[in-house]
């Protein structure tokens, strides 16, 4: 264990990688001969670390006089060393008469330190914390890796992976490390060999093993060095993606994965505006966090949920895809490098698995195109996700019920681009939210107004006003909810939450009446048009 006196209190947090730590773990590395996790690496470190400050304050402490103890008496010319200061050295100029009336007499010596200040100091003092001495032994190179790892490990990963990184002599995969210099050799014929196999496999990722049986490696009495070196040529390969979940490497061929992992789709495509958030209410927030927008970068609670409902956006439902929002992010498989993820979900009433697509940096899956359809879903319909039982799974589940028809908002797509909403009886399949759902009878209809609304230079606030005109019609008092609002604008642009109820509180012609709900206020709304 580190004792208290030992080492600074903040010597963790505030600790630096330098060229010391970095050689320290190559020659560390050097005779392992295995690759290893950051953890692993800072593991050791740390107990170097400790060996290595010990051994410094040992070299202070010679020649370095008498040790401070408060209970002790000094005269003046005495030679002090401080443990409590770091060690510091000091010269006893002059001594006088203490005054405490909660301690028994005592003096007080003015020591000049060597870092040029004058301290004072105690003596005579019998009841002290630092009468204890401060001895550096054996022991005292003892640690508590839980401790340190626990409260500082997270943080002292980051700055080791950031230092190892910045140099060459160390490469990474995965969060495994190894010197560059005793990597197994791979050459080109090894990879264009993985190329085929990974052709033949027509898309279906596969394990470095895997690979490995069919491809005449070096070899050696390490196989874990084998493996990691063609790990590492993979990754440096652009042909080859690392698509495998924090803790598994998989490798795909980065063509023949979907176009929608690929390249982000035009319908989950966002521009930012501007947006000055002070400008949202309570309620407004409230609802941006219950909506689970992908786009909507907001805080949730530290403690993640079991399940969660989600009410389908009108691009999702149509290619397939699931919002990765802030407040389900812990439900899906996570990667150290990988912006690409393949893992499975598991149908929560029939068990059915359906291989899928975690896209990371922009925060979406994809891969349920097929699954909405047999589901028989619409814009609007509840999904439930909630954690798998192995990893890389995660269960999906539609609130599906016996069909029924149903009183529901239904869009209907002109030829111009333009949309028209009607309250008409449709198929329902799955419970929905109300004021989300959209029944879409011609979606190929509403493909084309979405093309015709990208090329389109109408200006935001000129779309929002044109759905939010059409939807005033299913009102009896001509009044709209953001939410409705939101789930419509979406038909013809992609959009987060946050900009739309910024605009509506900031433009004359949206008059909140409450509860959310607008009510267009035409009067304004020809005047700014004027």
């Amino acid at each position: 264990m580190i004792p208290s006196s030992f080492l600074p209190a903040d010597y963790w947090q505030s600790l630096e990688i330098n060229k010391y730590d970095t050689d320290f773990l190559l020659s560390y590395l050097f005779e392992l001969e295995t690759p290893t996790q950051t953890k692993e690496l800072i593991s050791a470190l740390v107990v170097e670390r400790v060996r290595f400050e010990q051994e410094m304050i040992l070299e202070k402490r010679k020649g370095s006089g008498k040790i401070y103890l408060p209970k002790e008496k000094y005269k003046i010319g005495d030679e002090l060393t401080f443990p409590a200061l770091g060690w510091k050295k000091g010269k006893v100029l002059s001594l006088r008469i203490g005054k405490n009336p909660e301690v028994d007499e005592f003096e007080v010596m003015t020591v000049a330190m060597e870092d040029g200040n004058e301290s004072l100091f105690a003596m005579g003092v019998d009841e002290h914390a630092l009468n204890i001495e401060n001895k550096v032994g054996d022991a005292d190179g003892e640690v508590d890796l839980v401790a340190v790892m626990d409260s500082f490990g997270s943080a002292l990963e980051e700055k080791l992976a950031t230092a190892l990184e910045a140099g060459d002599e160390l490469v990474g995969i995965a969060d495994h490390w190894f010197p560059r210099a005793l990597l197994v050799d791979v050459n080109i014929g090894h990879l264009n060999l993985a190329e085929a196999i990974l052709d033949m496999a027509e898309g279906e990722p596969l394990d470095t093993a895997e690979l490995m049986k069919d491809i005449d490696m070096p070899e050696g009495d390490n196989p874990a060095l084998t493996e990691f070196s063609l790990n590492y040529a993979l990754q440096e390969d652009p042909r080859f993606d690392e698509v495998g979940s924090t803790g598994k490497i998989l490798w795909c061929l980065e063509r023949l994965e979907p176009e929608e992992v690929r390249d982000v789709p035009e319908m989950l495509r966002y521009t930012p505006m501007d947006l000055d958030r002070s400008t949202l209410t309570e309620e407004m927030l409230a609802l941006e966090a219950k909506l689970d927008d992908e786009l909507s970068k907001i805080s949730v609670e530290e403690i993640p949920a079991k399940t969660a409902t989600i009410s389908l956006l009108y691009p999702h439902w149509r290619l397939g895809t699931f919002p990765i929002s802030e407040r389900v992010r812990s439900f899906f498989p996570s990667a150290y490098e990988s912006p690409r993820i393949r893992f499975t979900f598991v149908d929560g009433a029939s068990g059915k698995k359906m291989p899928a697509w975690v896209v990371k940096e922009n925060s979406y899956v994809y891969g349920l195109k097929e699954w909405y359809e047999e589901k028989g879903l619409l814009p609007g319909s509840l999904i439930d996700i909630r954690h798998g039982k192995s990893a890389g799974e995660v269960i999906i589940q539609a609130q599906t019920h016996r069909s029924k028809r149903d009183w529901v908002r239904t869009v209907i797509a002109g030829t111009d681009g333009g949309l028209v909403f009607a309250t008409l009886k449709h198929v329902i399949n799955a419970n929905f939210d109300d004021r989300m759902i959209l029944a879409i009878p011609d979606p190929e209809a509403q493909d084309n107004a979405w093309e015709i609304a990208q090329k389109s230079e109408k200006q935001f606030d000129t779309i929002v006003r044109s759905v939010m005109q059409e939807l005033t019609k299913l009102n009896s008092q001509g009044h709209v909810h953001a939410q409705e609002l939101y789930s419509a604008l979406n038909l013809l642009k992609r959009c987060p939450p946050a900009p739309l109820f910024s605009l509506l509180v900031t433009r004359p012609w949206a008059e909140h009446v409450g509860d959310l709900y607008f009510h267009l206020n035409d009067e304004a709304t020809i005047k700014e048009e004027v």
